[in-house]
Order: C-alpha cells, then structure tokens, then sequence
C-alpha cells in the first residue's frame, strides 16, 4: 500500500509539472488523481481503520466519481447549496492548515453531492502552493433570481414540511423563538415596528435570519403603517407594486427625529448716554417641529440649543411653557409636491381662582383664542429623504369669544424663515408604549 501511495504521489507531481502542455486524456487523468488525493486524506482521518483501507480501492470508479446530480429536483437544489458551502469550507480550513478539520467537511459534502468539487469554479486550482487562493461560485442561479423574498420563502420550505423560520445555532434547554407560533412572531414584530411607527428597528431585524426577513415583508405590517400615515387616501397601491414601496417611496414626514432650524440676525441696539457709539447685537434662535404618526405636531421656538430642548419633544407631555400643539396634514397638490398644513395653539394652562377681588368689580376683559397657520413645502436634501421642510406660509389667527370674529395676520416670509433639517434622534424609538 505504502509503494501504490508513492506512485500516485510521483504521478500526481509530473501531472503538475506538465499542466501547460495536458491534452484532454491527461485532464482526465488529473482529476482522477485529485479525487484520489482527496480520498487518501479522508483515509487518513481517526477513526479510520487499516481494514478499510485494504479493502476500499485506491482508484474509485470514475462513473461513481462524475455521478450527474438531479438540478431539477428542490431537494436535489438544497442538497447541492449545501454541499457547496461545506466543500468551501473545507478549502478555507485547507488552506489555513487545519487539515483534520477540511478532511470532515470534504467528508460531508462528498457525503451529500459526490461531484460537488466539479460544480465549483476556482480562479486559481486549489492545488496550488495554498497563498492567495481565492474562489469564485457558480452562482448563475443567483444572478437570475430577482425576488429575494421568494428565494427565502423556497429554501425555508426545502428544508423540512413544516414551515420554521429559523434554526437553534446550539442546543439548548430553553424554548427557542422558532418554536412560537407564526401568529404570536407576527404580534412581535408589531410591537418593534410600534405606534411610533419605528420601520428602522423592522428593518435591522430581517438582517438577523432569513425567516426572519420573510417576517419584515409581510404585506399586512407595511399596510397598516401606510394607512397610519395617510389615512384614506392610499386604499389603493397604484402606481406602487407593494405597500412597503409605498411607505419607502411616497413622500411622508418622519417621525423618529425632530426638524430643526437655526436664524441668525445682526440688530442694532440703543446709543449710549454720552451718544459716543451704539451697540450691535448678534440674536440667535431655533425652531423646532416634531411630528407624530397620530397626526399632533409640536413646534417651539427658543433660543436655547438642540441638546437640552431635543430630550424634552420626546412626549407631547412636556412641561415647557412655551410649546405650541395642534394636529397636521399632508397635502400633494397637481404641480406633485408634498406640503405639510398644521394649526397650533399655545398650551392650555388651568389658572387658579384669584380671590383677592372678589368684592370689587373687575373690568371684563374680552376673552379670545389664539392659533398660528403654518404651511410648510416637504422635499429631500443630499442622500436622506424627506428631510428638508421650506416655510411657504405662517399667520396668526385671533378669534374673540364675545363677537366671533377672527382677525387674521399673515407674516412675510423672508430669510428670517430658514428651511428646518430633519435629525433622527434614537431615544424617540427606543421604547414601545404601543403595537402598530
């Protein structure tokens, strides 16, 4: 045994020596050679004993060794995928040094698909010198595959009759999430999509598993966060193909940040006494709009900076005095673009009784309710989406209870009405007080 060895070592160092010059009897040989090499490493493994290596031949038949698989079968279809990625990671762990280990996964991909090396395309041969080996797969398949949702869904079926959407990576004594009902996953899933309609964090969870990705796509989360957002007015999908596009796609505030904008202004001050010279003052301040997916809105304006006005727009339920609430809408006009309508009022205070004239007559004072328009032009800037909001219109509206007459003052719009930026702030979704 240890001679026959030796010739098919010598045989297999010529076979390298005249790759240039190999016609096709000699390609044939090669490969015969090869696939011996990797059955003598396999006889090599523990637990393998001397009486099988008398009794296995040293050269298999090439029939066995180029057996077709069926392609055309699913079954035959994950069997192969999985062959591959096992055959793959054995010339990884070859190549790194760790030869015990490639010998088990040649061992289990030979197991599953005998041919398997001659289905992978190398752009060096993995016989080489092992520095700088790199592969290329077949992925022909892969390339022609447009949906990849449908691909998940195909291979979470191959893989056993009952749906499951992911597998336990290690065994372990507690309930793992893949035994939950589909109905109870998809209950989940709403609780991280949320009432605040927190689409990002649905998104970071399709990267954990491909059942999981399937999950994110259903057609019913993405439906009910469109209707949240526009109400009515998207009862159909034209000209959108799915209502994920639809949310991704129609223009839309956001909600898990704040938009925020800065005016500068130079104002001149009061002369001095001596009239010697007269200050100049440089005023900075900031607006500040969040929105809500219930359709409320909160604005303020203060000269105090985002990073101790931002922590306390995360709740409509802010103790600062100077908050303006109301609700909004969205607007798409013929000329197809977006605008945001909003009525606010300043918040409503219970005053406590005064007693100190209630035995003098008090001058009535004429009661009235004060609200500010405010129309805003929705668009997107650099890379992100829907970020950008242009003032097109703000008045003040002033109506009397006594007379119920309105007095209305329209502001100009000039460069004191900076554009407001969109700034996602984390701790806006952070928590789920609701499921969608």
């Amino acid at each position: 045994m240890a001679e026959a060895e030796e010739d098919c070592h010598s045989d297999t160092v010529r076979a390298g020596g005249d790759a240039e010059n190999e016609s096709p009897a000699e390609t044939d040989l090669q490969a015969q050679l090869q696939m011996f090499r990797a059955q003598w490493m396999f006889e090599l493994a523990p637990g393998v004993g001397s009486s099988n290596l008398e009794t296995r031949p040293c050269r298999p038949a090439r029939g066995s060794l180029l057996k077709a698989a069926d392609t055309k079968g699913k079954q035959e279809l994950a069997k192969e995928e999985k062959a591959r990625e096992l055959f793959l990671k054995a010339v990884e762990e070859e190549q790194n040094g760790a030869l015990y280990e490639a010998i088990k996964f040649y061992r289990r991909a030979m197991q599953l698909v005998p041919d398997i090396e001659f289905k992978i395309t190398y752009t060096r041969s993995p016989d080489g010198d092992g520095v700088g080996n790199s592969y290329i797969e077949d992925n022909d398949d892969d390339s022609k595959m447009a949906d990849l949702l449908s691909c998940f869904q195909q291979q979470l079926t191959f893989q056993e009759s009952v749906l499951k959407l992911c597998q336990p990576e290690l065994e372990s004594s507690q309930t793992h999430i893949s035994v939950l009902p589909m109905e109870v996953l998809m209950y989940i899933f709403r609780w991280v999509v949320s009432s605040d309609l927190d689409l990002r964090s649905l998104e970071q969870l399709s990267q954990v598993c491909r059942g999981f990705y399937v999950c994110a796509r259903d057609p019913e989360i993405w439906r009910l966060a469109c209707l949240k957002v526009w109400g009515r007015s998207c009862i159909k999908l034209v000209p959108y193909t799915s209502w994920r596009e639809m949310f991704l796609e129609r223009p839309r505030v956001r909600f898990d940040g704040v938009y925020i904008s800065k005016t500068t202004y130079i104002r001149q001050g009061e002369q001095s006494l001596d009239g010697f010279y007269r200050a100049w003052h440089q005023v900075e301040y900031y607006r500040y709009i969040r929105f809500f997916p219930d359709g409320h809105v909160m604005m303020l304006t203060t000269p105090e900076e985002p990073q101790s006005i931002v922590p306390r727009l995360r709740t409509r339920n802010t103790r600062t005095d100077a908050i303006l609430l109301g609700h909004y809408r969205l607007s798409q006009d013929t000329d197809n673009q977006t605008k945001v309508f909003a009525v606010i009022t300043k918040k409503k205070e219970e005053k406590p009784l005064d007693y100190k004239y209630r035995y003098f007559r008090r001058v009535p004072v004429q009661e009235a309710e004060q609200s500010f328009h405010v129309g805003l032009q929705l668009c997107s800037s650099g890379h992100q989406r829907f970020n950008k909001l242009i003032w097109i219109h703000h008045s003040c509206h002033i109506t009397y209870k006594s007379t119920g007459e309105t007095a209305v003052t329209a502001f100009e719009i000039d460069k004191m009405y900076t554009p407001l930026f969109f700034a996602r702030v984390r701790s806006y979704t952070a928590l789920s007080e609701r499921p969608l």
